[in-house]
């Protein structure tokens, strides 16, 4: 999903990190940390000038799922139809989209530590730097499955980026096994709830797109 607006804003007004600024999230100066208070608001003043108001079932629902839509960096429409899949298969409607979209080859190369950010993971995929199974992939959305093989290409320019990203230190969730000296990952197994760390509760997104 692309976007020209400050990404930064987008966890701010979220109100939980999102992962958009990979080394200054993990510096701790990231602009939820530095302001944590929604863009528009003069910090606590800010806070304490608004009219207390109970949110509405929707307004709850919609915060969730741009939460999850933020957070994978995918559109709205790609969302919906990640939601429509889901709900045709036999595991729960909720845990199955996080899974769908924890499988997307963007999310695998950032979950690997590869990248800094779901953006920059797009970006070496696009780019043509990344390999599934041996054979350059450029499609972000490209569902990686169980046994699959994912690598840098050898003698990537993008080589000294990846080895930045690396040393940033991200935890390699179970589902993936990583090789990060050669740059090789495989996927063991589809992730599990238990094994993805997402700031939203699906079971909103779920209710927000069942109404349509």
């Amino acid at each position: 999903m692309a976007t020209r607006r400050p990404v930064e804003k987008l966890s701010r007004r979220a109100g939980v990190e999102l992962g958009l600024k990979g080394a200054r999230q993990v510096a701790g100066k990231s602009g939820r940390i530095r302001r944590p208070y929604p863009p528009g608001q003069q910090g606590r003043a800010g806070q304490q000038g608004r009219r207390r108001k109970r949110d509405s079932d929707y307004l709850l629902q919609l915060r969730e799922k741009q939460k999850v839509q933020w957070f994978y960096g995918v559109a709205a429409g790609q969302l919906a139809r990640y939601f429509d899949a889901s709900r045709r298969r036999p595991d729960a409607t909720g845990e199955e989209l996080l899974s769908q979209l924890e499988q997307r080859l963007d999310n695998v190369v950032y979950r690997l530590g590869f990248a800094g950010t779901r953006a920059q993971a797009r970006q070496f995929v696009s780019h043509g730097h990344v390999l599934v199974n041996g054979t350059r992939v450029n499609r972000s959305s490209y569902e990686v499955r169980p046994g699959d093989a994912i690598s840098i290409k050898p003698g990537s320019a993008v080589e000294p980026l990846v080895r930045d990203a690396i040393s940033l230190g991200f935890r390699v969730p179970p589902w993936l096994n990583v090789d990060q000296r050669a740059l090789t990952g495989t996927m063991v197994h589809r992730p599990q709830r238990s094994e993805i760390d997402v700031p939203a509760d699906e079971n909103r997104v779920v209710e927000f797109f069942a109404k349509y």
